[in-house]
């Protein structure tokens, strides 16, 4: 599955808003439980996703 890309756009508790950013029209944000992510996210964090793995993009 994937590689996808996204951006984190908010973080609400122990939850972050996703938006893809490798399509043109990506909709709307997703939410995922901050636990699903690597240490270290914060807003504007740029991640990649392969094979149920997300890691940050430097």
């Amino acid at each position: 599955m994937g590689p996808y890309e996204y951006v984190v756009e908010s973080i609400e508790g122990e939850y972050a808003y996703l938006r893809r950013t490798d399509i043109y029209d990506a909709g709307e944000p997703f939410m995922i439980a901050m636990a699903l992510l690597p240490d270290g996210v914060d807003v504007g964090t740029k991640l990649h996703w392969e094979n149920l793995v997300y890691s940050i993009v430097e």
